[in-house]
């Protein structure tokens, strides 16, 4: 390892990429930290902790910027929520995007580009919400006297920083190595880890009115993240290999094809999208709650909806399940796949080309899914639940959502600076 290490400094472009991939980075960090203009930021230090039972998962991906109403407070999540749309609406609902879809990289450019433009009109519509429902939430008093400009004011340097970071991320997927949206939610999980620590730390692990030794608490907390890495690597690099012929073409005086090849069908294809938004959508009802939480619906609400409670729970896995199956099949249509295998004079052993090779495809990848959506509901699961029973704080509870990220972006991550390594004849990481 420690000599692929050597081996990435060693390569110019390589070196280069990383470094940029830094430096946006730091840039980053210290934009979290830079609040936004008109807030009485003291009064968000003395409700800090108010704000993190609400708003726990937002501020991990935000980096803390949430708490600290920064100017990338809302962070990249109006992104993520315009590129579902996006995608969604690219499924024959509407044809021209149906057809942007359909014509490869000129197309992706077009359908990025709709993405931005939705991106920054919903990032204003959130960051107006916000801005009104935090100084509600703080009784008027984070920003004095606000009157509608003020307002307009907050939601547009809020959504200039989100904008702010689409950019940044862009830039690190052009410039820099990975996905560059990824990366930034990475990097704001891991700047919490000493937080996530300090509250594990000062928490009590609680059994019949008993308290454990701090060693055992830690012992039992570290047994746990370990199983929870090892499960999500092992299903995280887990395929399924399709196996794929390709009939012999003559082609004047050439001949194309006559290949044997798979087509690798992930477990879980879907990554750790249907979780972002599975707990997105169900904490959504009790943001709006918290806002009117002298009214008996609010209350019940607030209290039925998360997703420690039965209700919730189950809305929770079965959101979970459903987004899963929504955004793997986005992602890879068997219809297309099946086209063009067909196009191109391919087969799959066993199984006639065109309708019934869709079937097939679509039977095989939602038996792949539905293993994948429920490991995913599994490890979205054990944290909230022994974080109950241990009686750890909520930002610790929501650890499995943070180590899915984590790991799933550090393995795209490895794998793309070890295709870099090995395309100049370097050792990778997994490569023996």
């Amino acid at each position: 390892m420690f000599k692929t290490l050597k081996n990435i400094w060693r390569v110019e472009d390589l070196r280069k990429r990383i470094l940029f991939t830094l430096l946006v980075l730091i840039v980053y960090r210290i934009g979290s930290f830079v609040p936004v203009p008109g807030v009485n930021k003291d009064v968000l230090e003395q409700t800090n902790q108010q704000g993190s039972e609400l708003f726990g998962l937002l501020n991990t991906f935000s980096g803390g910027a949430l708490h600290q109403f920064s100017i990338f407070a809302l962070g990249i999540v109006p992104y993520i929520t315009s590129s579902i749309i996006v995608q969604l609406l690219s499924m024959d609902v509407i044809p021209k995007l149906a057809e942007w879809a359909k014509q490869g990289e000129h197309g992706k450019k077009k359908s990025a580009q709709l993405t931005r433009y939705l991106t920054i009109v919903l990032g204003l519509i959130q960051a107006f919400a916000m801005s009104i429902g935090f100084n509600r939430l703080y009784s008027a008093e984070m920003i004095p006297n606000a009157t509608f400009v003020d307002y307009l004011l907050i939601a547009i340097v809020l959504t200039a920083g989100t904008a702010f970071l689409m950019w940044l991320g862009e830039q690190i997927t052009e410039k820099g190595i990975g996905n560059g949206i990824s990366i930034l939610i990475f990097s704001g999980i891991i700047a919490n880890i000493p937080t996530y620590i300090r509250s594990t730390a000062q928490s009590s692990f609680i059994v019949d009115g008993q308290a454990f030794m701090n060693t055992l608490k830690t012992v039992i907390v570290v047994i746990v993240i370990v199983a929870i890495i090892v499960g999500v690597i092992y299903i995280q690099q887990a395929i399924r290999k399709i196996p794929v012929q390709y009939a012999k073409r003559v082609v004047g005086n050439k001949m194309y094809g006559g290949q044997n090849t798979h087509i690798p069908l992930k477990i879980n294809a879907a990554g750790v999208i249907p979780v972002i938004f599975a707990v997105s959508l169900l904490q959504f009802p009790t943001i709006i709650a918290g806002f009117f939480n002298t009214h008996e619906w609010a209350k019940w609400i607030q209290t039925n909806l998360r997703y420690d409670y039965p209700l919730g729970m189950v809305l929770y896995v079965l959101m979970i399940i459903g987004f899963t199956f929504f955004y793997t099949f986005v992602q890879m249509n068997p219809n297309q796949m099946a086209d063009n295998m067909k196009k191109n004079g391919g087969y799959i052993p066993g199984i006639r080309p065109g309708k019934a090779t869709e079937k097939y495809l679509t039977r095989v990848m939602s038996r792949l899914t539905m293993t994948g959506a429920i490991f995913l509901a599994v490890i979205s699961l054990v944290p909230i639940g022994f974080g109950t029973l241990a009686g750890l704080p909520s930002s610790v509870k929501i650890g499995g959502t943070s180590l899915l990220i984590v790991i799933g972006v550090a393995l795209d991550t490895m794998k793309t600076i070890e295709s870099q390594l090995i395309k100049r004849h370097y050792k990778g990481f997994i490569n023996k």
